[in-house]
């Protein structure tokens, strides 16, 4: 592989990371590892107030304002490489990518981790969006929604459920008196969070299958715990190039030289 300084990728053109994922903050470190002349630009969606982010990054927040945004920028900062890091639900996100991408002519790749697969232990009921979800919980249920809060209003629908929901930072508008909220992020935790369930008599998880190691613990505490998970499935991604690791992005942008 290339060294670090090598010109022929050193002093290319800029990198675009779209992120807001623990991988996308990898993938820049690793980026400005292997290539520390090359310009690499975050861009993150803005949702959170405090997100996690490399140290010194240069970061853009904010929208673009759809595909034909996202393509005028690539086009005035003359980005020749788009790398999709954002997270797997993140469908809008894919798809203006994927179309910007074509639209300016640059190559696209994104960085996929892979699903949660179940094990040995696991009760699962998968389902494809979060109205099933909430549909597949029984009476009375008291179930931990670990989905984020821009994605809690179909349980709303619910009121004979008594959820526990966690989140990073406070919903607006507020949650449903009978609701419990906590403010945290994710423990890594299967110990941490199988007190947390267990405290709170919680019955069901539901949960996205995002994938990755960062949130795994919850998953791994229902399963200790013995409790029936509700997982939504990923949603399809539209056509074109996909990495399931950083390394995996490393090796494919040496392999084409055209980045």
């Amino acid at each position: 592989m290339p060294e670090p300084d090598d010109p022929a990728l050193k002093s290319a053109s800029p990198i675009l990371v779209l992120g807001g994922t623990a991988e996308a903050n990898d993938l820049v470190r690793a980026l400005r590892d292997r290539w520390p002349g090359r310009r690499i630009i975050l861009s993150l969606a803005g949702r959170t107030q405090t997100p996690n982010r490399p140290n010194d990054a240069e970061i853009r927040i904010g929208g673009f304002g759809g595909a034909d945004g996202l393509a005028g920028f690539i086009a005035a900062e003359g980005v020749s490489l788009l790398l999709d890091a954002a997270h797997p639900f993140a469908v809008g996100i894919a798809r203006n990518a994927a179309k910007a991408a074509t639209i300016s002519a640059v190559r696209r790749i994104k960085l996929l981790r892979p699903a949660w697969e179940p094990v040995g232990g696991d009760r699962w009921t998968e389902v494809s969006c979060l109205g099933d979800a909430r549909d597949a919980l029984p009476e009375g249920a008291k179930p931990f929604l670990a989905l984020g809060r821009q994605h809690l209003s179909p349980f709303f629908h619910r009121p004979d459920i008594r959820p526990l929901a966690r989140m990073i930072e406070p919903p607006d508008p507020p949650l449903p008196e009978s609701w419990t909220l906590i403010l945290a992020r994710p423990s890594s935790s299967w110990q941490a969070e199988a007190e947390l369930m267990a405290a709170h008599r919680v019955s069901h998880l539901v949960t996205r299958n995002s994938g990755g190691a960062a949130s795994y613990a919850k998953v791994e505490a229902a399963r200790e715990l013995g409790l029936p998970v509700v997982i939504i499935a990923r949603p399809p991604l539209p056509d074109g190039e996909v990495c399931g690791s950083v390394e995996a992005v490393l090796r494919a942008m040496v392999q084409a030289r055209s980045a």
